[in-house]
């Protein structure tokens, strides 16, 4: 699974101008589901978003994570960062999950951070969402599950 974690001060998430998903402080998560991503991927992917440090500590050192200050996560789906740009002006998403799988993928992760003690907001699977944020530094991570063993 592929992930793109934002750092935030708050974000929504609004379908057709009603809002889905709310959050204060915490990360705002978009998300993919690849081809051959299992439950274990999204649980692994999981566990390393809700430990990654990328909070001030007193020291003004990121060094700290969403558990440790309490905050919130707003996990959005985003088959488009499955995107193949290689080649051509117009990307490919062949290597996305198909749609099925890549929704059942992406709640069974927003429900592992769950499991982790999270407050989790989540956008609508498959729907034309608007996503506001204030990014926070702004911090902007990009993960991938299948770049640690």
């Amino acid at each position: 699974m592929r992930a793109l974690v934002q750092r935030v001060a708050e974000a929504e998430v609004t379908v057709a101008g009603r809002s889905t998903g709310r959050i204060g402080p915490g990360l705002l998560v978009l998300v993919c589901a690849m081809q051959g991503d299992d439950a274990a991927a999204a649980e692994k992917l999981a566990a390393r978003v809700a430990k990654l440090r990328i909070f001030r500590d007193a020291a003004d050192k990121m060094n700290l994570s969403v558990q440790d200050i309490g905050g919130a996560v707003l996990v959005v789906s985003q088959f488009t960062l499955a995107a193949d740009t290689r080649t051509g002006n117009r990307p490919g998403f062949s290597t996305a999950a198909p749609p099925a799988e890549g929704e059942r993928l992406y709640l069974h992760f927003a429900q592992a951070l769950r499991e982790l003690g999270l407050p989790v907001e989540t956008g609508e699977f498959g729907a034309d969402m608007r996503v506001a944020l204030v990014n926070d530094g702004p911090v902007t991570i990009w993960m991938d599950s299948a770049d640690r063993s």
